[in-house]
């Protein structure tokens, strides 16, 4: 048995375990980071806890949790977003032998009543008031919700009643029945618990076998009701140990973490950074990455793609904004970077070596002392690779980071398989592909092409829909993922489309919508998300959002400057712009999967609407049903055949 299986295959149990294993081992050595919002104008202060110090706080909760009654696999949902109170709550949940609900925080109130009620959570854990109004205002729904513990009490009196009145938190100011309490409150108890039952953590997490259920993620879904995903004690063990077999990260390693904990992709997050024992820097404020990334100054951080097409997006605004020679001198660096992280990694897999040839070092060298250097410092300074996960990354989009030094490690997984299936290596990492299997993960390609998946990651099953789980967990434990994917002969996986999405023309012709939006963003850096067309339609077409930002940028190049939004993309001269770039995309692509017909949509696509999952990826059913009048409009006139 190598080292890498007997790591593997010796994992103890549970996460809880490894959490402890991980505070003992070292306690005094800095576990997370986290902001301090400041008063006024001035910047966040940003302080630490080692890990003895979030163990000590863990314990509290966890015991807490347990004078309140909760009891092994009883669920404890949490509401929240991502701040270093989140994680601690959840290791509390883990280390009571409870499970976690994940809850995002976006969710309305409806469909949080109903994740509430079908996970049958016996205590939430809300971050403010606006959470805790969720399920207040709904509280006779939720019969077995016994309690609900707010981290941020500002808003509640000293019983957890709405003290400032409907008009603050939107709370009334009613008796609560001792039903909200604060974090702060429910550590106190958790303290006062151990002072009579020293041993009380220690002893619940000594007792969590495998099987037992550790956390129940709602996939956000692109259509009809969320299904809640049980994942095992054992799954979240397994990730943390594969992420360290891995050898990716080490000791060393400052991971930022932005990413929405409610979500798989940023739980197995967590796993990872217990088990290596590096420093995690959290702040889940999306609009305080730009800022934050010199401060924290990150060796690794995952992100989803949209946030690289933003980037990209953004770098090329700037450089149009600044002038005809600049945007020229940002172009031709953009493709040098493209044809040098082409070469490097062809090269690479050929000979082991990724040495290109002179002519392009030299010019690679130069776009870097121009651009390249100036994007790696925006990012920190420091960071060695990125994770990009939750769908798939243009390889244009890819290309281009890889040239200019900030390294896109893309992965795959679900919710189902505990987030992590697959990930690029280090240095040898392809671009277009999501790497190769974690170690104890099989993988075999069915006959229509659908990935099938089998190892300890792998969830129990959705909560209560035995007849949902039989459709996609065979017998003998090899999982349907629903995604389209081809294997190398040296492990590599690329996914080239959901099995669900594919469209078939009128014509019999099979069309990967996700392959040509992806083609189509990285062309185009106007474009934000876009949307193809095409089942039993004689060709295909698309709905294309433009971003914002770039497009009011180059607006108030081009004459359009003061037009709203809504107004620019109902100029012609937008259209022009776009169709411009959809001719680029249709030159390199088969007959039947050319764009014939596109319409710029009025406004960007997005979660608030209910365009887009938590996660940020596309709902087509919800935007072909918002949109229908446009799409009809692009096939009026035509004749099906």
């Amino acid at each position: 048995m190598t080292d890498t299986h007997r790591l593997i295959e010796d994992r103890p149990p549970s996460l809880a375990t490894l959490f402890l294993e991980r505070a003992e081992a070292t306690p005094h050595a800095e576990a997370y980071r986290y902001p301090v919002p400041a008063q006024g104008p001035a910047p966040d202060q940003w302080t630490s806890l080692t890990w003895g110090e979030a163990a000590a706080r863990v314990f509290s909760i966890a015991a807490g949790l347990m004078s309140l009654g909760v009891r092994p696999e009883e669920r404890v949902a949490i509401a929240s977003a991502t701040r270093v109170e989140w994680i601690l709550a959840d290791l509390g949940v883990l280390c009571a032998g409870a499970a976690t609900t994940t809850v995002y925080p976006g969710t309305n109130a409806e469909e949080t009543a109903f994740i509430l009620a079908d996970s049958g959570s016996r205590v939430l854990i809300a971050e403010d008031v606006k959470q805790l109004a969720k399920a207040r205002d709904r509280r006779s729904e939720l019969p077995e919700l016994r309690q609900v513990v707010v981290i941020d009490a500002k808003g509640l009196g000293a019983e957890g009643l709405g003290a400032e009145g409907p008009g603050a938190s939107g709370l009334d100011a009613g008796d609560d029945d001792g039903w909200v309490i604060s974090l702060e409150e429910l550590e106190r108890r958790g303290a006062a618990y151990l002072e009579k039952h020293p041993q009380a953590v220690k002893e619940a997490v000594g007792a969590l076998t495998r099987e037992q259920l550790a956390t129940l993620i709602y996939t956000s879904g692109t259509t009809g009701r969320p299904k809640g995903v049980e994942l095992s004690q054992d799954c979240w063990s397994y990730m943390a140990k594969a992420i360290r077999a891995i050898g990716l990260l080490g000791e060393d390693d400052v991971q930022y973490l932005w990413l929405p904990l409610a979500h798989v992709f940023g739980k197995v997050l967590i796993a990872g950074h217990i088990t290596v024992g590096h420093v995690t820097a959290v702040d889940g404020r999306v609009d305080k990455i730009v800022e934050n990334l010199p401060v924290v100054r990150p060796t690794y951080m995952a992100a989803v793609p949209r946030v690289f097409e933003k980037v990209y997006n953004g770098i090329a605004g700037r450089a149009r904004a600044g002038g005809a020679a600049k945007y020229q001198i940002f172009t031709w660096a953009a493709e040098v970077a493209r044809d040098y992280a082409k070469a490097s990694q062809d090269n690479r897999r050929r000979t082991g070596s990724p040495a290109v040839a002179f002519g392009l070092a030299a010019k690679h060298a130069l776009a870097d002392r121009l651009v390249y250097a100036r994007i790696r410092e925006a990012f920190g300074g420091r960071l060695r690779a990125c994770i990009s996960g939750s769908a798939s990354l243009a390889p244009e989009i890819g290309y281009f980071f890889a040239g200019a030094g900030v390294h896109i490690l893309e992965g795959y997984g679900l919710t189902e398989s505990s987030a992590a299936s697959f990930l690029n290596p280090g240095d040898a990492y392809r671009t277009g592909t999501v790497g190769r299997p974690f170690p104890g993960t099989e993988v075999r390609i069915a006959e229509d092409g659908e990935v099938l998946l089998r190892g300890p990651g792998i969830m129990r099953g959705y909560h209560g829909l035995p007849e949902k789980t039989a459709e996609v967990l065979e017998p003998d434990g090899w999982f349907r993922t629903g995604d389209i994917g081809e294997l190398s002969a040296d492990g590599y996986l690329r996914i080239t489309d959901r099995k669900k999405d594919l469209i078939k023309t009128s014509g019999g012709k099979y069309v990967a919508p996700a392959e040509l939006e992806g083609k189509c963003k990285a062309l185009c850096p106007f474009i934000s998300n876009v949307l193809v067309i095409g089942a039993d339609r004689n060709f295909c077409s698309a709905l294309v959002a433009l971003d914002e930002p770039t497009i009011l940028g180059w607006a108030g190049e081009n004459g359009l400057g003061g037009k709203s939004y809504a107004e620019v993309v109902a100029h012609p001269a937008a259209r022009e712009l776009i169709d411009g770039y959809v001719r680029r995309v249709n030159a390199d692509a088969q007959r039947w999967q050319q764009i014939k017909s596109f319409r710029l949509l009025p406004r960007d696509l997005d979660v608030e609407h209910g365009d887009l999952t938590p996660s940020l990826k596309l709902k087509r059913p919800v935007v072909e049903r918002e949109f229908k009048g446009l799409i009809e409009e692009m096939y009026a006139g035509t004749r099906e055949t």
